[in-house]
């Protein structure tokens, strides 16, 4: 009975191993890969020294998904500030920041002497980005950035290169490439690093021997405060102030053009009637912000360079809002 069921069993299996080559094997000749896939793959042997079979693997193994392309074309800076921030100023996100401060109190007390970042910015980061560490992400970071590299034109030049980056970082450090999870823009950890930050601004911060910003919530902790010091944090100073403008100040003037340059300075919005609080000089770069509320009315706050900077680790003004809400609602009540 046992060779009966063999004999017939043998056509299925035989018949199994030739759909899955036909699935699976579709990228072992060179003829398969796009001229762009094969120029990525030429690129990695030739200028960093990446086998070329270890990319090819890894391009065999990444799947287009329509879903992420889907996710980056309506991202939620896109709505007016009045709805953004009631995604992330919530009780339930202030009583879990204010848990996770005091469990991480004295990594937090070490960052912020080591960088000069206060606890609550490191706080209210982890607690935008991930809350706290407890959704990193559901997608493989190989498929996000093969997808958005290959198949999402706007930004391919930008993502192709982050995909470079997670290749020579999973070499680096020794990660399953074909495992993390993170973002459909392909960031990962408890502050959700892109792999170029990963690489240049990641710290050991626990003295292990390992960069680990997935598992490790103190690498993760110092590692956005090493982050908003090399784009220039400065310690105790305010990163935005609330601002009063007057009838004849040029409000669409101040705040048109791209981009979250500080394109003017304090003295100079002061000539504009603009009023706000600030001891910092004169010529401290800065730039009026406007934030829609209901009903076609604004908010005006006045960014400084540390607003400037938390826009380096996301380029939205209203994120950077949204982080300093936080980070004060934080410090309030805690």
């Amino acid at each position: 009975m046992q060779r009966i069921l063999s004999s017939l069993l043998r056509p299925r299996v035989l018949a199994s191993v030739m759909i899955a080559g036909c699935f699976f094997g579709q990228g072992a000749l060179a003829n398969d890969w796009s001229e762009a896939e094969r120029a990525f793959i030429q690129e990695l042997e030739q200028e960093y020294n990446i086998p070329r079979t270890r990319t090819e693997a890894l391009l065999r193994e990444a799947i287009k998904s329509q879903d992420i392309i889907d996710s980056i074309t309506r991202p939620w800076e896109a709505r007016p500030w009045h709805e953004y921030y009631k995604i992330f100023l919530t009780q339930r996100r202030l009583d879990a920041g204010i848990e996770f401060w005091n469990e991480n109190e004295e990594t937090l007390n070490r960052a912020a002497e080591t960088y000069g970042v206060a606890p609550e910015i490191i706080v209210a980061i982890m607690g935008v980005e991930t809350f706290y560490g407890t959704i990193m992400g559901r997608h493989r970071v190989l498929d996000a950035l093969y997808t958005l590299g290959f198949h999402y034109p706007p930004r391919q030049t930008f993502f192709r290169g982050e995909l470079r980056q997670f290749i020579q970082l999973s070499e680096e450090e020794n990660l399953p490439a074909t495992e993390i999870l993170g973002s459909y823009a392909g960031a990962m950890g408890f502050g959700q690093f892109i792999s170029s930050s990963y690489r240049h601004y990641a710290v050991d911060f626990n003295g292990d021997g390992v960069r680990d910003l997935m598992g490790n919530v103190d690498d993760a902790i110092g590692s956005v405060a090493n982050y908003f010091a090399e784009h220039r944090w400065q310690a105790n100073q305010p990163a935005a102030v609330p601002a009063w403008v007057s009838e004849n100040t040029p409000i669409d003037e101040l705040t048109s053009g791209r981009g979250q340059v500080l394109t003017h300075t304090v003295g100079e919005l002061r000539e504009h009637n603009i009023h706000f609080i600030t001891a910092l000089p004169d010529a401290t770069p800065a730039r009026l912000f406007a934030f829609e509320e209901p009903e076609g009315n604004y908010s005006y706050w006045v960014g400084l360079p540390n607003f400037y900077a938390i826009t380096r680790y996301n380029h939205s003004p209203l994120y950077a809002m949204a982080v300093l809400q936080i980070s004060k609602q934080l410090r309030e009540h805690r």
